[in-house]
């Protein structure tokens, strides 16, 4: 008896999702919005803490800019890196980096490199000819000692539309 309840439980929960799937894929894609560029913000951290004393644990962190625009260019013109204060760090973009698209490009900063703290982010502007999909900007964290190991992910927000 109880297995078979289990069975019509697990039975009814993926009814639920299998009817619910479509009905999330329709509301993340229904709202596509173009751009011509925008600035975006994307937390990152250069360290957590843990444990009751606050201990800091260090990370190394990959920005990645990906555009998945399928017939259009994009053009970053700033990546900015900030600490936790909001004080600017370090610029990695010299000159504007043009991604074709579906590619790709990245920065790193390394593990031993705490000056961004806990809560660092990065300040990436782009800019497009015509009205793109906007680029997908990640941060992946990364960090490990002895056999522990910690990873996470950040999505970058945009925070201003160019007009």
């Amino acid at each position: 008896m109880r297995r078979a309840c289990c069975h019509v439980i697990w039975g009814l929960c993926l009814i639920a999702f299998a009817l619910a799937g479509p009905v999330v894929l329709k509301a993340q894609t229904a709202g596509l919005a173009m751009s011509k560029g925008q600035t975006v913000y994307v937390p990152a951290h250069s360290q957590v803490f843990y444990g009751d004393k606050a201990r800091t644990f260090d990370l190394s962190a990959t920005l990645t800019i990906r555009n998945i625009d399928i017939k259009s260019d994009i053009q970053i013109t700033k990546v900015g890196y900030y600490n936790e204060t909001g004080k600017h760090l370090r610029d990695f973009v010299d000159k504007t980096i043009q991604l074709k698209p579906w590619t790709s490009t990245r920065f790193f900063i390394k593990e031993s490199d705490v000056s961004g703290g806990a809560a660092a982010f990065f300040i990436v502007i782009w800019q497009a000819d015509s009205p793109v999909n906007p680029p997908l900007t990640e941060c992946v964290m990364i960090g490990a000692s002895g056999q522990q190991g910690v990873s996470f992910l950040t999505r970058g927000i945009a925070i201003d539309e160019k007009k």
